[in-house]
């Protein structure tokens, strides 16, 4: 497997070889090539400036203001701390009616180790898109609406779905983005991503002093380490493709008390919501032993469920079109594909697509390493960023000027609605 991920060393002009035939509206594909091509220099240094200021989920103070002015200067209407306080959409329309294109722009960075999970080319992908949509309405006097949102907190927040709750996605047709990750030379990935499940679980017991009287205390600390072995022992009899994983909290222990009060986050995920929810209830059984074992008490919380992405077919099919005929290749099997987002949840709601593109990274560099913030910032990267950027915009305007391709979309979620358990 290591031998077919793209690294920082190999030749990035080495192609994958394309297929032939011609894609839809070539004349729209030239003005979204010329157009991104030309703002790569813009793109690329707001990219940089996004990765030197990395912000936690809901803090994208800087992120909403670089974003804005951005999409200001280039002729959008801009409306800032849009529903929540670092969110922003921004707005172009051209003609009148039309059908309404929404595209997605993340902002947050992680804990420690800045943007290593790429949000630095997912924003700048979303603004390329809506950048490159724009342009073509002009200059083939297109009728429509393009809606770029700028979304907050995707590493553990759902800024996503309180933005749905509150009608920012109400207006679009379709929502598109993509995501950077570890996988072959050039390859854009349709792979989807596992539902999430994140729990909270609260151990009260009863201090006591650890040498002179330990019997006279419930030891909630105890408890957390029993549920957290219980889990891992549980791992053993859970399928592959599921993800089980937690983390303990606690203050004011000391070694000389027994520690009265501990609480864990746990993340549970599978491939489709239901494995989930069948998964998550033998966690809580764990859970829930380990308080019977140490005589403390717990309390169990579900503090939020994320969707798989269901991938919208016929977005996917005409994306891959594109990708195939002018690009490079498609993969089913990397992208984001065991990590888990919110866009999953929109998936849901409304039609969308959220591909991955492989980006160079260095072995054992993958999303959520130091090694995948410095990848996150190269200028191979940025390339491989406004390549699927292309391939999003053309699929973005197929939807404006296909009323029988946005239809089959609309057909296509419909029936897909049938197919999840």
């Amino acid at each position: 497997m290591s031998d077919v991920v793209w690294r920082p060393e190999d030749d990035s002009k080495i192609r994958p070889p394309l297929q032939e035939g011609q894609v839809y509206r070539p004349d729209i594909l030239n003005v979204i090539e010329t157009t991104l091509d030309g703002l790569s220099r813009e793109l690329r240094a707001l990219s940089l400036d996004i990765h030197d200021h990395p912000e936690l989920k809901f803090e994208e103070k800087y992120a909403h203001d670089a974003y804005t002015a951005f999409m200001e200067k280039h002729g959008f209407t801009v409306t800032k701390n849009y529903l929540l306080e670092t969110a922003w959409v921004a707005t172009y329309t051209h003609g009148q009616g039309g059908r309404v294109l929404g595209v997605n722009s993340e902002m947050d960075a992680l804990p420690g180790i800045g943007h290593a999970c790429g949000h630095n080319l997912i924003g700048i992908s979303g603004a390329a898109v809506a950048l490159a949509a724009k342009a073509t309405m002009e200059r083939l006097n297109i009728d429509g609406k393009v809606v770029l949102l700028g979304t907050p907190a995707e590493e553990g927040g759902f800024g996503k779905v309180i933005l749905y709750e509150k009608g920012a996605y109400d207006e679009m047709d379709v929502c598109l983005m993509c995501h950077p990750a570890p996988g072959p030379r050039h390859s854009i990935s349709l792979s989807g991503c596992l539902a999430i499940s994140r729990i909270t679980v609260e151990y009260q017991g009863h201090t006591a002093h650890a040498g002179l009287s330990p019997w006279e205390g419930q030891n909630a600390l105890d408890a957390a380490v029993l549920a957290y072995n219980n889990v891992s022992l549980l791992r053993q009899q859970i399928k592959p493709t599921h993800r089980v994983h937690g983390i303990f909290e606690g203050k004011d222990w000391a070694p000389n008390i027994i520690p009265d009060h501990a609480i864990m986050q746990w993340f549970v995920r599978a491939p489709t919501t239901s494995e989930m929810e069948d998964t998550r209830k033998r966690v809580i059984s764990c859970f829930e032993a380990a308080a019977l074992a140490s005589g403390c008490k717990v309390q169990v919380t579900i503090v939020s469920v994320g969707n798989e992405i269901r991938q919208n077919r016929a977005l996917g099919d005409e994306l891959a079109d594109v990708v195939l005929k002018r690009y490079g290749a498609i993969d089913y099997d990397w992208g984001i594909k065991s990590a888990s987002t919110d866009f999953g949840s929109i998936s849901y709601l409304m039609p969308g697509l959220h591909p991955g593109f492989s980006i160079p990274t260095i072995p054992d560099g993958g999303n959520h390493t130091t090694g995948f913030t410095e990848a996150a910032r190269s200028e191979i990267s940025h390339d491989a960023c406004l390549v699927v950027s292309k391939a999003l915009a053309a699929v973005g305007m197929r939807v404006l000027t296909d009323e029988a391709f946005l239809q089959k979309v609309k057909d296509t979620f419909e029936e897909d609605k049938k197919l999840r358990v």
